[in-house]
């Protein structure tokens, strides 16, 4: 098969699909945090948590479900740091931010000495096997999409379409987005603006928390120092490039694990470094173009009130 067809194969969308699971969920979480009026480039320190949280989750009971589970708990209890710094002591947000990227870094090697005596580098566990939906996965062409599929494809499908219809079609998601934009009006109006903001930010951790789980017991049975590498920020251009819109940063997302995907799937008689560079490549080219264009939140790293 040539590279032509590779491109526009099954193999190729599923791939791109599969690569896009833990952008998604990042960005989506990135989305409602900055719709709150909180900037959270801590993202890639929460995904390195979750990741770690749910291999050790595992390893100590047995199950990557489980692991799933301590993930999303201890990605928001990273949010929940966050929130506390920002909301409650004004810590510049980028710094903190940073802050907690670089703690994740330190403290996820330092436990893997701890627990498994390796620098860095956790011991295997289980991981969540690939699902099959009966009947769904008998559809002509279609059907590749339910076939030995992973449950966290479903998952973040839910997360997207909930998330889109909270933030468009509900009250929680009008006066979220009112708080982001003016928070003065929305408390005028009677709304718990400090409640609305710790509440998004736990969730952006928690959804950043899956989102790493992913890396750690899906595509791969173990922890390795920095695993995310660099996918965090990507969220985050795909958040502004998504316009901050749950259903935007989902095809950002796309975009951008269809660059990971062509490293992956397509042969060029180019270096290798080359093709590793592409998706790092192409969110700098998206951040320079898109920041000049998109309006995100009014008071996205400004909190006034």
């Amino acid at each position: 098969m040539n590279n032509l067809q590779h491109l526009f194969s099954m193999h190729m969308v599923l791939s791109t699909l599969r690569l896009a699971i833990p952008l998604t969920l990042a960005s989506i979480g990135s989305v409602i945090c900055e719709r709150s009026g909180i900037i959270n480039l801590g993202i890639e320190g929460m995904m390195l948590s979750g990741a770690f949280g749910a291999v050790f989750g595992t390893h100590i009971s047995g199950s990557p479900w489980i692991g799933m589970l301590v993930a999303i708990l201890v990605g928001g209890l990273f949010g929940l740091i966050h929130a506390l710094l920002c909301i409650r002591y004004r810590t510049n947000q980028a710094v903190s931010g940073v802050g907690i990227n670089i703690f994740a870094s330190g403290i996820t090697i330092v436990l893997c000495q701890v627990v498994w005596n390796k620098e860095g580098l956790s011991g295997e566990v289980t991981a969540i096997p690939n699902v099959t939906v009966p009947g769904l996965s008998q559809i002509p062409v279609l059907g590749k999409l339910f076939e030995k599929q992973s449950p966290y494809f479903f998952i973040t499908l839910v997360i997207v379409a909930v998330s889109w219809y909270v933030m468009y079609r509900t009250k929680v998601g009008l006066r979220l987005r009112t708080i982001g934009d003016n928070s003065k009006a929305a408390a005028t109006a009677g709304v718990n603006v400090t409640r609305y903001r710790y509440v998004s930010v736990i969730v952006c951790g928690m959804l950043c928390g899956l989102a790493g789980s992913f890396l750690s017991i899906v595509q791969s049975n173990l922890f390795v120092k920095d695993m995310v590498a660099g996918r965090g920020y990507i969220a985050l251009a795909a958040t502004i490039f998504g316009g901050w819109n749950p259903f935007g940063s989902f095809l950002a997302s796309l975009l951008f694990a269809f660059s990971q995907a062509l490293r992956i799937n397509i042969e060029l008689d180019i270096p290798e470094q080359f093709l590793q560079m592409l998706p790092y490549l192409l969110t700098m080219v998206v951040l320079i173009i898109a920041g000049r264009k998109v309006k995100g939140p009014q008071e996205s790293g400004d909190i006034r009130d």
